[in-house]
């Protein structure tokens, strides 16, 4: 935000204050009620004006040098003053963009001689928290805690990953077969959802757990934060953020309808490293009041949970690679690792279903599908893979209980974007 500028009248003011305080400038700001700091910006514009000892300048220009010769009795008795276009007021920041860097040319003191600042549309942290809160402007949760509902076995545990949901991804029928935006998505994912949860068993906990790339753009640029490559967006980035915080807000609803206790993780991924802690705070604080959901807001990349002899584990696979997973499990909670019998690692990132490693290696690693359609990129890479959702169900004593599984397809494929 720029400074405000003190009018002419303000500077006369400070020079008629310093001329009472002999020129202490402590002194003058006292008696103007000033702050020391705006006092010395004040007394520096004055001079620049020439209000401080030389004639009046040229309307738009300021003062850069004066010099004097003085006589042998010390009287003045030639000048010279050098003028230059007045500067700009203050640096305002662009609607939009964030500071990007600062670049300063030092003298040789050490002093700032000049400064550039330079800037780029960017996130700032006030965009996601609007976002969010417009996208459940119409979304009303519940007015008190809701009582849980009845038939719900405490000896089962339902994971229901969000795996890879790439929210805001576009796609054009033409180019890669399918038509695909923020409105498919939201009413697919949520269609998709609903089913899988009206198989379910009730069981005394669920787990939704975000494996990340939750969204498909992390910022305003429409670009992967890490390697830069562009991406098919639909919408604008708070659009984006709006639509999957009040999904994944309905997701936990759904869970609770058949669930007497709902925990939910959003790891992190490679294409939404930000996005993904935004989400997570935003539904603590939705949540705040409500007893049978736990939001757990860990920063980490992984993820553990110990249910029976039953020992959960998850990561979005961008940083390790899944058959890493069993040997990072052991060593980095080896308690859980003993007291468990049946031991199982979710991963993401690949967008293919895969089951690496089995009991033999001591945990079981299932790496989830994307619901999502490939984007023009991967298509004409010639990728391949299927499109679903699914839940496990896993009992504390037994292991895995069942699951359910619906492949994602769109109705139709829609009406074509104009060519």
């Amino acid at each position: 935000m720029a400074m405000p500028q003190p009018s002419d009248d303000e500077l006369a003011r400070l020079v008629a204050a310093l001329d009472a305080a002999q020129g202490v400038l402590s002194h003058a700001a006292k008696a103007l009620e000033l702050p020391d700091t705006t006092a010395r910006r004040w007394r520096d514009m004055a001079a620049r004006r020439g209000m401080l000892g030389t004639k009046p300048i040229l309307p738009g220009f300021e003062i850069s040098r004066a010099s004097a010769e003085l006589d042998e009795a010390g009287n003045v008795h030639r000048q010279w003053v050098t003028q230059k276009p007045e500067r700009g007021g203050p640096f305002t920041l662009p609607e939009g963009h964030v500071v990007k860097g600062v670049s300063a040319l030092i003298d040789a003191d050490g002093r700032v001689s000049a400064q550039w600042v330079k800037t780029r549309e960017g996130i700032e942290p006030l965009d996601v928290v609007e976002a969010l809160k417009a996208g459940l402007e119409s979304y009303s949760g519940p007015k008190k805690p809701s009582a849980a509902p009845r038939g719900c076995n405490d000896d089962l545990l339902t994971l229901l990953p969000l795996a890879d949901w790439h929210l805001g991804l576009y796609t054009w029928r033409r180019e890669v077969g399918e038509n695909w935006d923020l409105n498919i998505a939201e009413q697919l994912y949520t269609e998709t959802i609903e089913d899988l949860m009206s198989r379910t068993p009730r069981a005394g906990t669920a787990i939704v757990l975000g494996g990340g790339d939750l969204v498909h753009s992390d910022n305003f640029d429409n670009r992967t934060a890490r390697s830069g490559n562009s991406l098919d967006v639909d919408g604008r980035y708070p659009k984006v953020v709006e639509t999957a915080g009040r999904m994944v807000v309905r997701t936990v609803d759904t869970c609770l309808r058949t669930h007497a206790h709902v925990v939910v993780r959003i790891l992190p991924g490679n294409h939404d490293e930000h996005t993904s802690v935004a989400i997570a705070y935003f539904l603590s604080a939705w949540f705040r009041h409500e007893p049978r959901v736990t939001v757990d807001t860990d920063p980490s990349l992984f993820f553990w949970h110990r249910f029976g002899k039953v020992f959960l584990g998850a990561t979005h696979g961008h940083t390790v690679k899944a058959r890493q997973m069993p040997a990072i499990m052991a060593a980095r909670r080896p308690e859980d690792w003993g007291a468990s019998r049946f031991r199982h690692i979710h991963c993401f990132h690949v967008h293919h279903t895969e089951k690496l490693t089995d009991e033999a290696g001591g945990a079981t690693v299932h790496v989830h599908r994307s619901p999502a359609p490939q984007d023009a990129w991967h298509f004409g890479a010639g990728f391949v893979s299927g499109r679903s959702m699914e839940t496990t169900t896993y009992h504390q004593s037994k292991g895995e209980h069942g699951s359910s599984f619906s492949p994602v397809r769109s109705h139709d494929a829609g009406v074509d974007v104009p060519a």
